[in-house]
C-alpha cells in the first residue's frame, strides 16, 4: 500500500493546479459551518458579556436596540436624546451612582464619547501612557485608535462634522490627546473619550470667542449696551481650545436642557435596581431597559438566521461534492489510455482501484488539514478578527 501512496502523491503533485483547486474547495466546504459556528459563539459571548457587566441603561423612548447599541458598542446610529436634567433626578433617588452617555459625533472613523471620570473606573480603563481628562478640549483614545492612527500624547484629533456643509455653524473642534488606554480587548479600545462638556462644545452648544470688550475687538462690535454686546459675522470662533482661549468658551442656557444620548445607573444593590426599575415602568418619555436582555432578542435572530446560512452553505457542499466527483471522473476518462497501459503492465485491478482511491484519501485528507488550520487561527486570532470586523460596527 505505501507504493500506492506514492503513486498517488506523485500524480497529485504533478497535477498541482487541479489537485489545489479541489483542496481548495473541500476545505473551504469543511471549514465555513465550524467557522462560522465558532464566530459566532465568540460574537454571542463578547456582547453578552460587556451588556452583563452593563446591568441598566436609561434613555429615550424608541428603539433598545439602538439604544444599547449605541450606548454599549457605539454605533453609528444615536438614538433620541434626553435631558441631563434626568440625570440629575437619578442621583437625587439615592438609589444608583449615574455616569452620562454622550455619543453622536466621530473623529476619522471612531466614535467620540463624552462621558465622566466615572465611566473610566467602571469599566475598570487604565491609562497606559500619559493622564486623565481634566480640561475643556483634552481627549483620551482606546489603545487601538492609538495604534490604528498613528497617534500618542500631546497629538491631536479632530472631529468630523456630521454633513460636508454645516450651516448651524458648527466648527469641527480639534482636541489635544492627554492619555491613552491599555488595551482592555472591548469596544472601549475602538472609542475617543472626551469630557462631557467637551462634547457639546462639538455639538455647537459651548463655544469661546473673541473678548468684545477689549480694543482689539472692537471692529466686530455692532452696537453695544448695559446689558448686552451684539458682534457682526467677523467675529472669530474658535475651533481649537487652549490655555489661552479656555477661559473664553461658555454655554448658553440652562444646562439641565443640555443633551445626552444615554445615562449609565450604577444601582447600589439589587434592591435599587428592582425599584429603580419601576419607576420607570410606565414612563412616557423614558426607557429604563436591562441591556443583556435586549442583546439575548438580537442574538436570537442573529442565530435564526444562522440556521438558514448554516443550511445554505449544506446545498454548497453538497454541489460542491457533486463537483468534485464529477471532476475526479473526468478525470478518470481522460486517464483511460494511462490506466489501460497500468493493466497491460500486469496492474491488477484492486491496485489500480486503489491508486485512485489513494489519491481521493490525500485529497481529502489535505483538505482536512487546511480547514483544521483555518479553524485553529480563528481560535487564536478570533478576538483580533471580531475588534476589526464586528466591534466596530
Amino acid at each position: 500500500m505505501r507504493g500506492v501512496f506514492y503513486l498517488a502523491w506523485r500524480y497529485l503533485t504533478w497535477h498541482r493546479f487541479k489537485t489545489s483547486v479541489l483542496v481548495g474547495a473541500i476545505s473551504l466546504v469543511l471549514f465555513l459551518p465550524s467557522g462560522l459556528q465558532l464566530l459566532i459563539n465568540r460574537t454571542a459571548e463578547d456582547m453578552t458579556a460587556r451588556a452583563i457587566a452593563t446591568p441598566l441603561l436609561l434613555g429615550s423612548r424608541g428603539s433598545p436596540v439602538e439604544l444599547a447599541l449605541n450606548s454599549l458598542y457605539f454605533s453609528e446610529d444615536y438614538p433620541s436624546q434626553l435631558d441631563y436634567l434626568e440625570l440629575d433626578r437619578l442621583n437625587e433617588t439615592g438609589l444608583v451612582d449615574a455616569i452620562p452617555l454622550y455619543i453622536r459625533y466621530r473623529a476619522r472613523g471612531h466614535a467620540i464619547v463624552g462621558t465622566s471620570l466615572d465611566y473610566f473606573t467602571f469599566r475598570g480603563l487604565e491609562i497606559a501612557d500619559g493622564r486623565p481628562l481634566v480640561e475643556l478640549g483634552e481627549a483620551v483614545l482606546g489603545g487601538a485608535v492609538a495604534q490604528e492612527l498613528g497617534l500618542s500624547v500631546g497629538d491631536s484629533v479632530i472631529s468630523s462634522p456630521e454633513t460636508l456643509f454645516d450651516l448651524a455653524g458648527v466648527y469641527p473642534l480639534k482636541m489635544t490627546i492627554v492619555g491613552v488606554l491599555a488595551t482592555s480587548h472591548s469596544n472601549d479600545d475602538q472609542a475617543i473619550f472626551v469630557d462631557l462638556k467637551t462634547a457639546w462644545i462639538i455639538n455647537g452648544l459651548g463655544h469661546g470667542h473673541q473678548d468684545l470688550n477689549k480694543t482689539a475687538a472692537a471692529n466686530v462690535v455692532l452696537t453695544t449696551s448695559d446689558e448686552q454686546v451684539v458682534a457682526n459675522a467677523s467675529l472669530v470662533n474658535y475651533n481649537e481650545i487652549t490655555s489661552d482661549n479656555r477661559d473664553s468658551f461658555h454655554f448658553h442656557g440652562d444646562l439641565s436642557d443640555y443633551p445626552l444620548t444615554a445615562v449609565l445607573p450604577i444601582a447600589v444593590d439589587r434592591k435599587s435596581a428592582t425599584l429603580l426599575q419601576g419607576r420607570y415602568l410606565d414612563h412616557p418619555t423614558l426607557q429604563l431597559i436591562e441591556p443583556v436582555k435586549v442583546m439575548d432578542e438580537l442574538l436570537a435572530t442573529v442565530f435564526a438566521v444562522q440556521r438558514y446560512v448554516l443550511f445554505a452553505i449544506a446545498m454548497v457542499a453538497a454541489a460542491t461534492a457533486a463537483v468534485v466527483v464529477l471532476v475526479f471522473m473526468l478525470s478518470l476518462r481522460l486517464r483511460r489510455g494511462e490506466l489501460l497501459t497500468m493493466t497491460r503492465l500486469g496492474g491488477a485491478r484492486w491496485a489500480i482501484t486503489s491508486l485512485i482511491a489513494a489519491e481521493i484519501i490525500i485529497v481529502l485528507i489535505m483538505a482536512a488539514t487546511v480547514a483544521a488550520l483555518l479553524n485553529l487561527a480563528l481560535v487564536l486570532w478570533g478576538d483580533t478578527l471580531l475588534n476589526s470586523l464586528v466591534l466596530r460596527s
